[in-house]
């Protein structure tokens, strides 16, 4: 059990971390909602009822979208894009897919190759590029959920100021959808952005996410 925790430390450590802030999101945000209901003259609601309210559905959503965008799009960029002297790159002269040996494909696999690195065809061509399928799947669905639950929570919004509801394309044309959307992205992009090019001068000893402390600045692709 010492091992499996050992081995998995981070992966558990993470999912621990994200239940505890869904479960802290939870508490505060039905709190947040009621002190809302009863300023506007409503009843509050208990803690049952607003996790499948689209209040707390569209706020989990409009988060795991963004962070699944994020990491698409930099598991994309970082094919053909390089930054230099950034650990978050490749080295400059391994811009695109690089070959089948470097990818240890084919016959270039070996006997730890993954089957479908070794099989060729489509069953490698897909495997070849299954992370940012998934990574695409899942942004997709959370953006869709995003929506539904927008859609949802705004038509909410509209009844209670006895005003009309709007259909599903109508609100994603909306300020609120695009607002909703875009106030995650930038987050997401500046962060990202920001990691490649500040540890390109700055550094954390141990971090595979940093070069070594005495690594020149223009090393790239190297961590530590």
């Amino acid at each position: 059990m010492r091992r499996v925790l050992r081995d998995n430390g981070l992966g558990l450590a993470f999912g621990m971390l994200f239940l505890a802030a869904v479960a802290g999101q939870a508490v505060s945000g039905n709190a947040d909602f009621n002190a809302r209901q009863v300023a506007d003259g409503g009843q509050p609601i208990g803690l049952a009822a607003y996790l499948t309210s689209s209040a707390f559905a569209v706020d989990v959503a409009e988060n795991w979208q963004s962070e699944y965008l994020q990491f698409l799009l930099y598991i994309v960029a970082t094919v053909w894009l390089v930054q230099r002297g950034s650990p978050e790159s490749k080295p400059l002269d391994k811009v695109g897919t690089e070959t089948d040996e470097e990818q240890k494909i084919g016959r270039y696999a070996t006997s730890a190759s993954p089957r479908w690195a070794r099989v060729r065809g489509r069953r490698t061509a897909v495997y070849s590029h299954s992370l940012a399928l998934v990574m695409g799947l899942l942004f997709v669905m959370s953006w869709g959920a995003q929506c539904v639950a927008g859609w949802a929570h705004f038509n909410s919004g509209q009844l209670g100021a006895f005003t009309d509801p709007v259909g599903w394309l109508s609100y994603v044309a909306s300020p609120d959808f695009w607002n909703r959307s875009l106030q995650n992205w930038q987050s997401e992009f500046l962060a990202v952005g920001s990691m490649a090019v500040l540890s390109v001068y700055l550094r954390e000893r141990g971090s595979p996410e940093s070069k070594p402390v005495g690594a020149a600045h223009g090393v790239t692709g190297e961590t530590g």
